[in-house]
Parts: structure tokens; C-alpha cells; sequence
């Protein structure tokens, strides 16, 4: 019987003090869930004529667009190769300044350095740790080419009051939405409002393609740019050369092989048809925790903002530490040690050594974002976990914030 199933006593022994787990093995933070009819259409590929530059890429590219309700859809070897992209699409280079969230994975402010520019990190906004709209409004300079917002957790940026402050500035607005696929912004679709949205099909996410990443927009120039860089530079693919009968081609601006393969966008075609049941379960799991997390004082869920039904890629809560008598670490290993398998999310990029090194970051600057970082653990969230696994993750939270209380 796991403890579950089981009453709670005030100060239980916990596992990583040797008492018994609640768990008796490792429930991840995220996963994949790949099915038989994933693995049936990989194989249908790897029995085709085209492993590579194939009919699948555009058939994924399409359908893709068809569900976030964007005219363009590009795919690339990953989320950062999308961001990359995007990033080279919008025209970034040196001398130029794109605003940023330091709230997030370092790829998002890394494609901006890969163009030569520089990043510029504000803010977040203390309840859902997406980029708060004045900080930007007062970073804006001369120089600033793009806003690059950051849907963290799954749960959209600010995007209307960002997009204005575009408009006025004549700013590019790439948006991250990593995290973000199936979220909806006041009844728009999260990758059809941005001048272009950045997706990943990392194994973790919503839907998997092993690696791989998305941009979607609504213009046709930057999509054929996009469509260009990923490719080498090349106006022209193989496809279309067989298709034409003819070899020549033309390389006319420095590029990448960013291609994503048949093979990948096969399994990214099969998982897109079950997107909307896994966004069912992840929103079901978050309604779950949220519920059971209200009366924990130690616990604050995350907040949802009115107008908004986040796709749920992570569910972050934020420890009250001073309700507590243990620090974040503390928590961290005890809720490991009972076979939870939380995570955090994420390392402030202005935290790492690189971009100390460069830029001269002390620490101190971004005050709400840090303070967030010393509080925040990622409890799993996947569609693929069950009613006992969320039981089980509840219990442990419990359990150790009981323990721990003040």
C-alpha cells in the first residue's frame, strides 16, 4: 500500500531520511508516448523512397499549420534550429538588440547571439514569470529589432499589449512557444499571432518527433526565408528537383542543414492526430494538482490569467519558504528521494557562466525572476501518467510539505 492510499501522519519519516518511499519507482517530470501507430508510421517511411526531404515534410508542415491556424508552416531539425531560424529571418544582426525573458532555456536568447545580436533580458511578471510588458516598454531603444516573448510553463505571454508595443516601435515579434502547442490567448491559437511562433518536438513535449521544432507565421517572405536557411541557403530542394527533372541549384544566403527528416515528421504527423486528447489529460492533471495544492500553505500553484487555457508542458509550483523550515534544495531531494521526479525550471540564462563572463551579469538584476528561481520545482506533467501516478505525486507533496512545515 503506497502512502497514497494512506493517512498522513504530521511528521511522517520521509524516504530520503530512510523511512518509506511513496513510490517505489522513479515517476520522471516528462516523457514520451509513442503508441503503435506512431512506430507503424516511421516504418511506412523507413519503406519508402524518401527518409529525407520527402512528400511527409510538407504533409506535416500542412497539417501542422491547418491546427495552430497559421498560413506557414516551416519545420527544422529542432526548437533551437527554429529559433535560429526565426532569428535570421527577422533580419538580426550585429548592432542589433532583441528583448528577452531570462526566465526560460538558454536557446531563446542563444539564437539571438548566433545572428551576431545581442540579447536583452527584462523582467517577468511575478504571477505567471512571462515578460512583463512595462519592463520592455523601458528597454526599447534604437537598436532593438524584436521582442521575443516566452510562453513559460505553456501558459502565453502578455501578446496583445507586446504586439502593440511592436507596432509603435515597428518591432518583429518572435514568439516561444515552445512549451505552448494547443494553448490558446483569448480564443486565438498559439502560433497564429506572433509574427512568427517557434515550436519544439522535443520528447518531453506535446507532441514528439524524437528532436525537431516548428515556426509557424503568417507571412509569405519569411516563410520563404525561413524555408532558405534551413536549407543550406538554396532556393530549391531535391523534391522539387526530381520533380522538375533537373539538377541546378542555387545557394543565396549563408544557411543551415535545419532540415527535419520524413522519418521525424512521419511520427510527428501520427502524434498530431492525438494532440487534442493530450491536452485533455495534461489540462486534467493540472486541474487535479491545483485542487489538492489550495490548502498547502508551503505550495503556491500557478496562476492562470483570464483569457487564457494554457497547454500545460510543465506545472511549476512555488514554495513558500517562509512557511517552511527547509530550503528549496531540501525539498528538491526529498520529493526525489520518495520517487517524484521533479525538476526545475529554469536556471535564470543570465545566471550562467557564459553570459556572466560576457555581458557582466552579478546577479540582482532581475529581481522577480531570481526570487522565483530559488522557489520554483517542476512536478511531473506528462499525458501519459495515470490517476494513481497523480495521486502518488500529491501524496509526496504532502507528505514532505507536512514534514517540513513550520
Amino acid at each position: 500500500m503506497t502512502a497514497s492510499t494512506t493517512a498522513l501522519t504530521t511528521r511522517e519519516s520521509l524516504a530520503v531520511d530512510g523511512g518509506t518511499p511513496v513510490r517505489a519507482t522513479l515517476l520522471p517530470y516528462g516523457r514520451q508516448s509513442i503508441a503503435e501507430d506512431d512506430i507503424q508510421a516511421v516504418v511506412d517511411v523507413l519503406r519508402s523512397d524518401w527518409l529525407t526531404t520527402g512528400p511527409k515534410v510538407a504533409e506535416f508542415e500542412e497539417a501542422f499549420a491547418a491546427r495552430v491556424n497559421a498560413k506557414y508552416a516551416v519545420s527544422f531539425s529542432s526548437g533551437t534550429a527554429a529559433l535560429h531560424g526565426a532569428a535570421f529571418a527577422a533580419g538580426l544582426k550585429a548592432g542589433d538588440e532583441t528583448i528577452t525573458s531570462p526566465m526560460t532555456f538558454a536557446a531563446t536568447a542563444n539564437c539571438v547571439l548566433y545572428q551576431g545580436a545581442t540579447p536583452v533580458f527584462v523582467d517577468v511578471s511575478a504571477d505567471t514569470l512571462n515578460l512583463d510588458r512595462e519592463q520592455v516598454a523601458a528597454r526599447i531603444t534604437s537598436r532593438t529589432k524584436a521582442i521575443l516573448p516566452v510562453d513559460y510553463a505553456g501558459h502565453p505571454a502578455d501578446l496583445d499589449s507586446i504586439l502593440d508595443l511592436a507596432a509603435k516601435h515597428n518591432l518583429i515579434v518572435i514568439e516561444d512557444a515552445c512549451h505552448a502547442l494547443g494553448a490558446e490567448y483569448h480564443r486565438r491559437r498559439t502560433g497564429s499571432i506572433a509574427d512568427m511562433t517557434i515550436f519544439s518536438f522535443h520528447p518531453v513535449k506535446h507532441l514528439a518527433t524524437g528532436e525537431g521544432g516548428m515556426v509557424t507565421t503568417g507571412r509569405a517572405d519569411l516563410a520563404e526565408s525561413l524555408r532558405r536557411f534551413r536549407n543550406h541557403g538554396i532556393s530549391s530542394d531535391a523534391r522539387q528537383r526530381q520533380a522538375e527533372g533537373q539538377w541546378h541549384y542555387e545557394m543565396v544566403v549563408l544557411g543551415f542543414n535545419y532540415r527535419l527528416t520524413d522519418i521525424a515528421c512521419a511520427l510527428g504527423l501520427s502524434q498530431l492526430s492525438k494532440l487534442e486528447q493530450n491536452l485533455l489529460l495534461r489540462r486534467h492533471i493540472a486541474a487535479r494538482y491545483t485542487a489538492a495544492f489550495r490548502d498547502i500553505a508551503a505550495v503556491t500553484p500557478p496562476v492562470v490569467r483570464d483569457g487564457v487555457d494554457p497547454a500545460w508542458h510543465l506545472y511549476p509550483i512555488r514554495l513558500n519558504l517562509v512557511k517552511l523550515t527547509a530550503d528549496r534544495g531540501q525539498i528538491f531531494r526529498a520529493l526525489r528521494a520518495e520517487n517524484i521526479g521533479v525538476n526545475v525550471h529554469y536556471i535564470p540564462v543570465h545566471f550562467h557562466p557564459y553570459y556572466r563572463e560576457r555581458f557582466g551579469y552579478r546577479g540582482g538584476e532581475f529581481p522577480v525572476a531570481e526570487n522565483a528561481y530559488e522557489r520554483l520545482i517542476s512536478l511531473p506533467m506528462f499525458h501519459g501518467m495515470s490517476d494513481q501516478d497523480i495521486e502518488d505525486v500529491i501524496a509526496a507533496v504532502r507528505k514532505v510539505a507536512t514534514h517540513f512545515a513550520k
